[in-house]
């Protein structure tokens, strides 16, 4: 039975398609197309990226998709739930892992707008609060009246400079 990356080089050579061409039309780099036909899965970073590659290439030459992730997978190895390969090495799941896991589950276009919502209602509520527990007593209570009492006791007449300009004399 042959194998993804055997079909994959059989297919591309029946359309009469370089490596090159092959690239092109998939945006895919020429290593990975190697990669793929030759069936070097350790070229890729990660399971996931061998099948979307698979998918990508499949589609562009016109193959089973689903088929040939299918086939994929089973040369990549068993898949757990995350999408790794058992025997990629993986450390065992933590505390941190499942938050993560959990957190990109989430629908944030529609979480996020009602947790903003959320914080502008406790917002206006704890100003409110404030700006109720404030006194509302006169901040200008306890200020004189603000007139400067004249020295002379001649009513009607302005108080004279206590100190005259600098450097005039004579007059």
């Amino acid at each position: 039975m042959p194998s993804v990356g055997d079909k994959f080089r059989a297919e591309r050579e029946r359309r009469g398609l370089s490596v090159h061409q092959a690239a092109d039309g998939t945006n895919i780099k020429t290593d990975h197309i190697r990669a793929l036909e030759a069936g070097e899965w350790s070229v890729f970073s990660a399971p996931v990226y061998i099948r979307g590659f698979a998918r990508t290439y499949a589609k562009f030459l016109r193959l089973d998709e689903q088929v040939i992730v299918a086939e994929v997978n089973g040369e990549i190895g068993a898949v757990d739930e995350y999408g790794v390969s058992a025997g990629s090495g993986r450390r065992s799941r933590g505390a941190v892992d499942f938050v993560m896991l959990q957190l990109s589950r989430v629908k944030w276009t529609v979480v996020f707008p009602l947790l903003l919502g959320l914080a502008l209602i406790v917002g206006g509520w704890l100003a409110f609060k404030s700006w109720q527990a404030t006194p509302k007593s006169d901040p200008l209570n306890g200020l004189g009246s603000g007139l400067v009492q004249p020295r002379s006791r001649t009513p009607g007449t302005l108080p004279l400079p206590t100190n005259g300009p600098a450097g005039r004399s004579g007059r």
